[in-house]
């Protein structure tokens, strides 16, 4: 799933939506074009976690820039997370 933009509590329902509704063994989220999350868009990742976690599902996040990095490490939750560089790493992984 490709975002675009930031990922911000005026938008992430529609974020949240589509992660639901994903059924997919392991969601793969480009962050490439996400200059930056707000606290909602945190909680809305790391909800996504827990959902994938509990349904024995994956969550990778990719082309992550360090901004974005930075608020997640600041907000302890990084670690839930796997990183990879591209789509191509995490769909390898």
């Amino acid at each position: 799933m490709r975002l675009s933009g930031p990922l911000l509590i005026s938008n992430l329902f529609d974020f949240q939506n589509r992660v639901r509704t994903n059924t997919a063994e392991r969601l793969i989220l480009d962050f490439s074009n996400v200059p930056y999350v707000d606290s909602a868009g945190i909680g809305a990742l790391v909800g996504a976690h827990v959902t994938h976690d509990k349904q024995g599902r994956s969550l990778a996040l990719v082309g992550v820039n360090s901004r974005v990095r930075a608020v997640l490490g600041v907000t302890h939750v990084e670690h839930l997370f796997h990183f990879f560089e591209n789509v191509q790493e995490a769909q390898a992984a």
